[in-house]
């Protein structure tokens, strides 16, 4: 989400076969260590270049790492160091990447992670992951967005993070899809290395045994760490290769059986300001050792269009290489914010998206975009094509072409043939602290209404001198498009189950199929949205809905 405001701070080997049982992946939490202690915490994977055949293991340490390292079978493979010295604090943050290659499809690895002054060097960390299987073969994945940390001390942050971790294991996918807005680092500017590595750690309960595969959000985005503010996050992930030279890790893609899942950037091309941002009265003053001065009140970090069009062309040619390839039965794309979203005190729709990307959608048939950033769930139906002047501005009234999603049916038969339009899901459901009113439904003309964003706005000063703040989205629309929502709570994770089939029809296990079922967390909120009471975080999930996308192959 991100109209918050940041108020000024201070300144081939190893193949499986009986390893001994891996260590729970969470580890106690320890005082801050001193500058010698490489000991390995914040363990998680992602995908390399070919996720049947390779992994990254990554990781941080309190101190600098000696010899930092992974271990499966007798392979030992060095680790990478990327150390970065945040922006705001000054301090130094030691990060590590293992790249492994060589392995098996479909086959599951023990490993290990050490270094030299590895506090635990008799007993390592060790998990366990599996590669992706090859070929049109059933896998689970999950997604989410919207996470932030079980550590209620930072801005953003609550306590059903960590019952979001374990819900990702409880499913048990391949891997997960996280959409933007990790920690929100950029929204405890003075804290940003621990916010990161409280988020880190708990995320190791699961990223340590599967890929956990992110976006950028708004929230990734943090003054004087980057030209797009994005050192923390890039030093904390190796991701596959985009290969468009000084943009490595914004975007990328990659293969898991018959499907090609995009991830982009959009902060690259959405109108809506909504990074990091000084509030006032006060500057935000960084550390004297960092050498950068104080950032002024009403100060942004305004990034669209940093790539000059490098992502869009990107996106264009990895989107048509993949309908061409007769073994790519679907296409799912991730990013952060939002093109197709009703909700009533969240961001809305970006009108950004729609003109940059929602064409490329129906030139190249994409099945599913995945979004987080507003913190709810909403299904849209299929979508194709654009509804011209639909829209009006919220000061004036008059008309304004917000090129509103065209839905190709309006009928929520729990089916849909997504060669005939896109379906977009909203999931910023991870963990975070949310308001009452992001679930509530907004109606205008006898339908629910979408706010959406058609230019750029910069932050403004308020009533109270000094202190500035950002605009909302400036025009609405009628939400022809939106199918569902869920009004009970703000908490939930997607669960995708891809059933290959035979691709020879319409019959039952015949046509390629995913099934989505969405699972929610009733009664998490901090304040319940049906009874005004206030809720508590829970471990308990469960079904909200659940639909089939299907496609002849």
């Amino acid at each position: 989400m991100s109209r918050r405001q940041v108020l000024a701070g201070a300144g081939g080997t190893g193949l499986l076969a009986a390893a001994r049982p891996a260590r729970a992946a969470t580890r106690a939490r320890r005082p801050r260590a001193a500058v010698s202690d490489g000991t390995p915490e914040q363990i998680h994977l992602a995908w390399g270049d070919n996720p049947a055949t390779s992994v990254v293991v990554s990781w941080a340490s309190p101190g600098q790492a000696i010899r930092a390292r992974v271990r499966i079978g007798q392979r030992v493979i060095g680790a990478e160091s990327r150390p970065y010295t945040d922006g705001i604090s000054g301090e130094t943050v030691w990060t590590y990447h293992a790249r492994v290659g060589g392995l098996r499809p479909g086959a599951t690895y023990a490993y290990a992670v050490t270094a030299d002054n590895d506090a635990d060097a008799a007993g390592p960390f060790s998990a366990t992951f599996r590669t992706a299987p090859a070929g049109r073969t059933p896998f689970r994945f999950t997604s989410f967005g919207d996470l932030a940390t079980p550590n209620t001390a930072w801005v953003l942050s609550y306590g059903q993070s960590a019952y979001a971790v374990e819900a990702v294991e409880s499913f048990q996918p391949l891997f997960h899809l996280l959409n933007g807005d990790l920690c929100y680092g950029n929204l405890n500017p003075a804290a940003q290395p621990q916010v990161w590595r409280d988020f880190g750690n708990n995320n190791q309960g699961s990223a340590a045994s599967r890929p956990w595969m992110p976006c950028p959000g708004n929230h990734e985005i943090e003054f004087c760490n980057g030209p797009q503010g994005l050192t923390s996050y890039l030093a904390r992930y190796t991701l596959p290769d985009n290969r468009v030279p000084g943009f490595g890790g914004r975007w990328y893609s990659f293969r898991v059986g018959s499907v090609l899942f995009v991830s982009v950037d959009a902060d690259d091309v959405v109108y809506q300001d909504a990074a990091a941002f000084v509030a006032g009265p006060a500057a935000l003053t960084p550390a004297a050792s960092t050498g950068h001065p104080p950032i002024q009140p009403g100060t942004s970090f305004y990034i669209r269009g940093y790539s000059g069009g490098a992502q869009t062309s990107w996106l264009e040619r990895t989107l048509a290489a993949g309908r061409r390839d007769e073994s790519v039965d679907w296409i799912v794309v991730q990013m952060h914010q939002c093109a197709a979203s009703s909700s009533a005190t969240g961001n809305g729709s970006d009108l950004g998206i729609r003109q940059e990307w929602l064409p490329l959608f129906d030139r190249y048939q994409v099945d599913l975009v995945l979004n987080g950033h507003d913190h709810d769930y909403e299904r849209s139906f299929p979508v194709r094509g654009a509804d011209t002047d639909a829209g009006r501005e919220a000061a004036t009234g008059a008309v304004v072409n917000t090129l509103r999603p065209r839905p190709v049916t309006t009928t929520d038969s729990g089916v849909f043939d997504t060669s005939q339009g896109t379906v977009h899901l909203i999931l910023g459901c991870g963990g975070t602290d949310a308001p009452l009113d992001e679930y509530g439904t907004d109606t205008g003309d006898g339908q629910r209404q979408a706010r959406v964003f058609t230019r750029a706005g910069p932050p403004v000063l308020t009533a109270t001198p000094g202190v500035y703040t950002r605009a909302a989205a400036d025009a609405v629309e009628n939400a022809t498009w939106s199918a569902r929502r869920d009004t009970s709570t703000g908490y939930g994770i997607a669960v995708f189950d891809v059933d290959p089939g035979s691709g020879s029809g319409a019959g039952s296990g015949e046509m390629p199929s995913i099934k989505v079922t969405h699972y929610h967390a009733v009664g998490a909120d901090p304040v319940n949205p049906g009874t005004g009471a206030t809720g508590t975080p829970t471990p308990d999930y469960t079904e909200f809905e659940t639909f089939t996308l299907v496609r002849l192959r």
